[in-house]
């Protein structure tokens, strides 16, 4: 009886109450509708929560490089590209290499394992180059291996055909394509165009296997077309090399412009750097001398002295200066002539390079008037070409001159100029007295000049230049055959700390055909170290060369006869030092 009424309990107890089913049943139910509302949310209402947990784990987003615009020359020559080459990344969250592939990628791309390995399979980051801009062949290689997450990116590595000839001028671009120097960093907006990005998808193993969308498309640099022309700019640069080297200078630089439009020609420097070798060279070979570095122009400043003259009415070209017999003083300093004599005519102190007449002309006029002259012919002030790092040269305010001052800055002491400045100082004399813009850049409609002087002051001072390179001026050396030539030497010591010391920059600026003058092309050795070192010995051969050579290749008529060239006699060989 008592074991009867036990297992009628127990049954009780396993006996669930109909409620209860329902209650779990509803449970349920709203259970599978929450998950169902749910997976709507996600799936269509708010489908970007998972679209991103997606793309974290299996999408990227890679930028994709823009073509850099081509730089050529005033005829089309390439003067610098982009060409394609493939960068090695991964994504190191994706990376699945044996030890014997990350060995067999390290000796392809050049890399030490040990730190390869590290870079692959640092997942603190999402993408980690491991080379730069590998040749197709090598990227090849890579690619043959088959690592998963290890994957090839398309970029572009400048090439320049020119070399060293061009460096100065083009200057060079970083291992992203973007302009670090010259020509290259000042036209970077145009040149360098703008990135795109693209969104792809990889599979587990690293791979990509689907290309989504393009985020933006890259916007390709545009070309730009230099006033350079190459024939002139290489032959530039074979006779500043050939200069430097024969007469044992530390430096030496050269200009050539079209006298007519005020655009450069050629320009060089030497010595100079390969900018197709990616390791950076020295700041000092980096440096474009022709525009960025300043120097004591010397007795190339003569002419502008004496056209001040000319056109404020203080002398004519026959008047006569009494020259001191070569020694003249002036607030207890005195100034010295090379070569002395008691009295020249004007045109005689530029073509004898008189100091102690050129100070006097000076010296005849206010203060005010001869600062005006020498700021209207761009001295102090920059050549707006636009070059990167350009000095402004050094024109002191005329308040603050003493006499001594004045005098010394009609000979190129105590003013500073690069050499494109002075090189475009003497467009005045090329243009009938009118003062050309530069241009780095090829232009189809030249600009306007500004007229500085009259017509008549431009020639009789280009009729001065012509004589400083007959026998009995003081650069014999700058003869052409076949064209007239004018043009001016200059020989000034060197200034370090303050002092003037026994180094010379030797120089020599120049145009031709003098009739109807073409081309300029001004010239500067800096420490010529040999015997020579006047700017008629060092600095006007190499004028002569390249000036020579540039009007036979532009065909441009001859305005002398064929036997013009005269040689001095020994007691005709002078030169100039300040």
């Amino acid at each position: 009886m008592m074991h009867h009424a036990g297992n009628v309990q127990t049954s009780g107890q396993m006996a669930l109450p109909p409620w209860r089913s329902r209650v779990l049943f509803v449970f349920l139910l709203l259970l599978l509708a929450g998950l169902l509302v749910r997976g709507i949310y996600l799936q269509v209402i708010h489908d970007d929560f998972l679209q991103r947990k997606g793309d974290a784990r299996y999408g990227r987003v890679i930028d994709i490089h823009a073509h850099r615009g081509m730089i050529s020359d005033r005829h089309g020559e390439p003067l610098a590209i982009s060409t394609p080459v493939d960068s090695i990344w991964v994504s190191p969250q994706d990376v699945e290499a044996t030890p014997r592939q990350i060995r067999q990628l390290a000796q392809v791309i050049g890399v030490n394992p040990d730190e390869l390995k590290g870079r692959m399979l640092d997942t603190s980051r999402d993408f980690v180059y491991l080379k730069r801009q590998l040749p197709p062949e090598q990227a090849g290689k890579v690619v043959g291996l088959g690592i998963a997450g290890v994957s090839l990116k398309r970029e572009y590595r400048r090439y320049y055909p020119g070399g060293e000839v061009t460096s100065h001028l083009l200057g060079f671009t970083d291992v992203d394509d973007n302009g670090q120097e010259g020509i290259e960093l000042a036209w970077q907006a145009q040149l360098g165009g703008k990135p795109g990005s693209q969104r792809v998808i990889k599979d587990r193993r690293g791979h990509i296997v689907e290309d989504v969308a393009s985020v933006r498309a890259p916007k390709e640099g545009s070309d730009i077309a230099l006033s350079l022309d190459s024939k002139l700019q290489f032959l530039a640069y074979r006779e500043i090399k050939q200069a430097v080297e024969s007469h044992k200078a530390k430096a030496g630089s050269i200009v050539v412009l079209d006298a007519k439009t005020g655009e450069v020609l050629a320009l060089a420097n030497w010595p100079s750097y390969n900018p197709n070798n990616r390791e950076k060279p020295g700041v000092n070979l980096l440096r474009n001398h022709v525009v960025t570095d300043l120097f004591e122009p010397g007795s190339t400043m003569k002419p502008f002295t004496v056209a001040a003259a000319l056109e404020s009415g203080k002398v004519r070209p026959e008047t006569v200066i009494n020259t001191e017999h070569g020694v003249y003083s002036v607030g207890g300093r005195k100034i010295h002539d090379t070569h002395p004599e008691a009295s020249l005519t004007v045109a005689q102190v530029i073509q004898k390079s008189s100091n102690v007449g050129a100070a006097k002309i000076a010296l005849a006029m206010p203060p005010q008037s001869f600062w005006q002259h020498l700021s209207d012919n761009g001295f102090g002030t920059q050549t707006g070409c636009g070059f990167p790092g350009e000095a402004a040269g050094r024109l002191r305010d005329h308040k603050s001159w003493k006499p001594i001052e004045q005098a010394t800055m009609s000979y190129g002491n105590g003013i500073s100029v690069n050499l494109l400045q002075l090189a475009r100082a003497y467009t005045v004399f090329a243009n009938d007295g009118e003062l050309k813009s530069i241009s780095l850049l090829k232009q189809e409609v030249p600009a306007v000049g500004v007229r500085v002087y009259s017509a008549s002051t431009a020639r009789a001072v280009r009729d001065m230049l012509e004589m400083v390179v007959r026998p009995g001026g003081t650069a014999p050396q700058a003869q052409i055959v076949g064209y007239r030539v004018a043009g001016k030497t200059g020989t000034a010591h060197k200034l370090e700390g303050g002092r003037y010391v026994n180094k010379y920059i030797a120089s020599f600026v120049g145009m031709a055909p003098a009739s109807d003058p073409r081309l300029i092309v001004a010239v500067m050795v800096n420490e010529p170290g040999g015997a020579e070192h006047f700017g008629g010995q060092v600095a006007a051969p190499a004028f002569s060369n390249v000036m020579g050579a540039a009007l036979r290749l532009l065909n441009v008529p001859n305005d002398a006869p064929l036997n013009n060239v005269m040689q001095p006699s020994p007691d005709q060989l002078i030169g100039e030092e300040v």
